[in-house]
């Protein structure tokens, strides 16, 4: 780089190596030359332990120098006349960089996995000075500099260096500290300057403001006896059941700390194995639910801090609660002041719109074959499993990132070097991720919301697969919603809806989701779309729970099914707490007690052979009847989906003696206490669930 002639402070403020000029030089064997950059400052003074120099303005920019005799660079800070009051200034300019070069080797190879702990803002002690490490990334980037309430934001104040061709800007600030607000001030390689909130924030500003904070964690966690015996309970064997929230309106106003009194207690107490949590990851407008992230490390700022959420997670774990993160590595939104053009260039994202643009949405889409757009992800989903001790991640849209037709119409879209549909770079990018994430964590799960018939979803990635744990399946959630919604006398020409999804249930580790989607945008709440008066909808939603339930798959609901919401799911309300169903919560207990106590409804998910259609599926009475075996546990259930009484109903369900252990029309639950009897009456709109007692 060509040196910066003292006086060219706008080069000062440009360089990609600002301390080659700032800071405190050799001139020669006995005079050394100290500049500082202080932008409004009316004096500034050169303190060493031998004596005070006053420095000469340069410019009326901020530019100050003066000579010194010395043969070696002394120990020195500024004292700093502004408008009267006299600061006294460490100078950040004779520090070195608080990157080491392993850490840069690592991001230049797109395999720091702890990228966290190197970008982003650190609190340190460096030569006994106390401030905050500064580093982002931004190689096209012509300068860069950080602006925060410790400079009263001027955005020249504090200009970072580049660490070559890494594309690394550093520094550490002196006398900034946690809790301070700051941006990055970044001039593009079109000479346009933006303030960006940083990528690798790791608590973010309340919206609508959009600064980052800088933060360093305090709390002490007290759940090592469950993260020791998560991975037991966490497999494709286990009685595994969902409960997804969306923490903003589950009881509205509550924090993570005022969640963390109640929610625990409210989902143990259901019997759930799980919740799973609508991203928490920081986003701008709170209608995207989370789902358009613009601070991937930070959590969402509006119900409290970071250590808030991790007191949350903490709880649940302590009430035998795994906690899952929903996450969405599959596209960004365009706001200005995140990572979209970043640098000015496309960085994140791809140039090309037919490749970085989604149609659906309005957002940008990850460049996945960028090595350290990769390292951001990967190391994002080890983060949240490290600092914040999620069981696993939920991971959005997988559908979108595989194919690169997707929602795209012909000539919208750029094949792969093969000429085919598939985004190659996304299917090895999701392949890396599930081998680390699995790698270093055999204890937790990643799951995939995948819509179409990609092959192996769950299965290993030593195998051909993409290496998640599990996979929702949609088809079912559509096929079964579809057959309810049907009045039961219609229901005779839709009986395949409820059979056909077990010609894929066992193709891979599924998840069975009624998520927040099937309860929005104008389908109403799972009771409201359930046909009948008021009586029948509630019968309609207390079998397709036992259903759901019942078929192989892990269950997962949203939150407000369990209380038999009315009303379609509002982000700016809450659950309709004073009218809740104690009956169908009641259900929801009893089914989650079944699934724990019975091997047969979780142990025999991935075994074929262990699922029996029985003779007594009728079409035309709206009846299915199954078995489920495992180990010497048998189950069998019988679902009568008529509004109709049917007595004697005969049921082929082998060998040995059953009981009723379930039924969904039982008083307790709301219904009208039918008893099945030992003929099997079927009671109307209803589920049996039963064990074989010589088993």
């Amino acid at each position: 780089m060509a040196p910066v002639v003292i006086g060219q402070s706008s080069g000062v403020f440009e360089a990609h190596d600002p301390h080659a000029v700032l800071g405190a030089h050799r001139r020669d064997a006995n005079r050394v030359i100290v500049r500082a950059w202080q932008p409004g400052a009316d004096a500034v003074v050169l303190v060493t332990r031998r004596g005070r120099y006053s420095m000469e303005r340069l410019d009326n920019e901020g530019l100050f120098a003066v000579e010194i005799g010395r043969q070696t660079i002394p120990t020195y800070h500024f004292e700093v006349d502004r408008d009267g009051a006299t600061t006294a200034i460490d100078d950040p300019y004779r520090l070195a960089p608080t990157l080491g070069e392993v850490d840069v080797h690592l991001i230049g190879e797109g395999t720091h996995h702890r990228l966290w702990e190197a970008l982003g803002a650190h609190t340190q002690v460096l030569d006994g000075v106390t401030g905050v490490a500064f580093a982002v990334w931004a190689p096209s980037a012509r300068a860069v500099a950080v602006t925060g309430d410790w400079n009263d934001w001027n955005a020249r104040a504090h200009p970072l260096r580049s660490l070559g061709s890494s594309g690394i800007w550093e520094l550490f600030v002196p006398g900034a500290g946690s809790g301070q607000l700051y941006k990055f001030a970044i001039t593009g390689a079109d000479g346009v300057t933006t303030l960006r909130a940083d990528p690798m924030a790791r608590e973010a500003e309340v919206p609508p403001a959009t600064a980052s904070r800088v933060t360093e964690s305090s709390y002490r966690w007290d759940d090592d006896a469950w993260l020791l015996a998560r991975g037991e309970r966490q497999h494709a064997r286990a009685p595994i059941s969902v409960y997804e929230v969306h923490l903003g309106s589950w009881r509205r106003g509550l924090g993570y700390r005022e969640l963390a009194e109640e929610l625990p207690a409210y989902v143990a107490g259901l019997g759930f194995s799980h919740v799973e949590l609508m991203p928490v990851m920081q986003h701008p407008f709170a209608g995207s639910w989370g789902y358009q992230v613009t601070g991937y490390y930070a959590p969402d700022s509006r119900l409290g801090t970071p250590d808030d959420l991790r007191l949350l997670v903490d709880r649940l774990h302590q009430a035998g609660i795994g906690v899952l993160f929903d996450w969405v590595p599959a596209h960004f939104p365009r706001d200005e002041f995140a990572l979209a053009s970043f640098d000015g260039t496309a960085l994140y994202e791809h140039a090309d719109p037919r490749l970085g643009a989604h149609p659906d949405w309005g957002t940008l889409i990850f460049n996945y074959g960028r090595t350290e757009v990769r390292n951001f992800l990967i190391a994002n989903a080890l983060y949240w499993i490290e600092e914040f001790h999620a069981d696993g991640l939920r991971v959005d849209a997988v559908a979108s990132m595989l194919y690169l037709d997707y929602s795209r119409a012909a000539g919208e879209w750029l094949p792969n070097e093969h000429g085919g549909h598939e985004n190659l770079a996304a299917v090895e990018f999701l392949r890396e991720l599930n081998r680390e994430v699995y790698g270093r964590h055999p204890g937790v799960i990643t799951v995939a919301e995948e819509s179409t018939a990609w092959p192996g979803v769950s299965r290993p990635v030593h195998d051909g697969g993409l290496g998640f744990g599990f996979k929702w399946n949609m088809g079912f959630m559509h096929d079964s919603l579809a057959y309810f919604s049907n009045d039961p006398v219609h229901r005779v020409h839709h009986h395949d809806e409820l059979t056909r999804p077990l010609l894929w249930a066992f193709a891979e580790n599924h998840v069975l989701p009624v998520s927040h989607d099937e309860v929005v945008h104008g389908k109403g709440s799972l009771y409201g779309r359930m046909p009948g008066d008021d009586w029948q909808r509630r019968a309609n939603l207390r079998a397709y729970l036992a259903c759901l339930w019942t078929y192989p798959g892990k269950p997962l609901i949203f939150m407000g099914c369990e209380t038999a919401q009315h009303a379609e799911w509002d982000h700016d309300g809450e659950i309709d707490w004073a009218d809740a169903d104690a009956g169908v919560q009641a259900l929801v207990r009893d089914l989650n007690g079944l699934l724990r106590s019975h091997p047969a409804l979780h142990a025999s998910d991935p075994d074929p052979e262990a699922f029996c259609w029985r003779s007594g599926t009728s079409a035309s009475d709206n009846v299915v009847a199954f078995t489920r075996i495992h180990a010497g546990d048998a189950v069998a259930v019988i679902a009568n989906l008529s509004p109709v009484v049917r007595e004697g109903h005969h049921v082929d369900l082998g060998s040995g003696d059953w009981r009723v252990v379930l039924n969904s029309d039982a008083t307790a639950y709301g219904g009208s206490g039918v008893d099945p009897g030992p003929a099997v009456t079927l009671p109307p709109l209803a589920v049996l669930v039963l064990a074989r007692t010589d088993s």
